[in-house]
């Protein structure tokens, strides 16, 4: 494994899409990286694989939307690596719908996984994590080009993730005079297992067939694809790093120009 003095990373929803890249972006640049997802079974093989990459990783099943298992997960981060220094806020979920339909339930949930987590695991991060009072510290959210403008058919989201914007700017001002900093990476359309979930919903919804609707959503974008998830992840990897120290409560693009905003 790598052996290295870099500062421990804790990633949440980190065994697919943007956090399973981002857990081998950090892992790759020396940091230990601890990851956690509801699926214990997936954290388990994600462990492994990034163990037989070479990469110093450990992680735990947990629910970021629980109050007692973020306490449960903060403290296991800080017993397999030391004090936190990089915090990953990137567990969510998709969820929509014509919004006179939508069910408390998925409402609910959605604002529970994409932004009461975010705040329930920063706030132990930085209680019992190590970053109140650190000389280095890097909060990352995992925002969306949604938290900046209206996604049709998808008010949750949207709500979720402008929290996650407002959130990331104000905890940026609060903690700038010691040194660590915030920002939220916002990324457009992204080749995950989320967004193949989020075609299929907008195809049940327009009655037509997800290829069609990937071509309306790649039609939207300048540069004509969707992005990768390393290419998110390699946002998440410079914010991670001294050179970074001056960028903080900022929401920043990974969107292939879809967001000029």
């Amino acid at each position: 494994m790598t052996t290295t003095t870099k500062p421990s990373a804790l990633i949440t929803g980190g065994t697919s899409g943007i956090g399973l890249a981002a857990a081998r972006e950090l892992g790759r640049l020396g940091h230990p990286v601890f990851v956690c997802a509801r699926d214990g079974q997936k954290v388990k093989q994600t462990v492994e694989d990034l163990r037989g990459e070479g990469l110093t990783v450990d992680g735990v099943a947990a629910d970021v939307r629980s109050r007692e298992s973020v306490t449960a997960l903060v403290a296991a981060a800080v017993e397999a690596f030391g004090p936190i220094g990089v915090l990953v806020n990137n567990a969510g979920r998709s969820g929509g719908g014509v919004t006179a339909d939508i069910a408390d339930d998925l409402w609910y949930d959605v604002i529970d996984t994409n932004l009461n987590s975010v705040f329930l695991v920063t706030r132990e991060v930085l209680k019992k994590g190590g970053l109140s009072g650190a000389a280095y510290g890097r909060i990352i959210n995992i925002a969306s080009t949604a938290g900046k403008q209206g996604v049709l058919l998808g008010a949750p989201y949207s709500a979720s993730k402008h929290g996650v914007v407002g959130f990331t700017k104000a905890l940026g001002r609060e903690l700038a005079p010691s040194g660590v900093t915030v920002n939220a990476v916002c990324p457009g359309y992204v080749e995950t297992p989320m967004a193949q979930r989020v075609r299929q919903g907008y195809a049940a919804a327009w009655d037509t067939t997800e290829d069609q609707v990937q071509e309306q959503f790649e039609a939207k974008i300048p540069l004509g694809r969707y992005s990768t998830p390393e290419e998110v992840a390699a946002l998440v990897g410079y914010l991670a790093s001294e050179p970074a120290a001056s960028i903080t409560a900022q929401a920043l693009n990974v969107c292939g120009g879809l967001g000029n905003f």
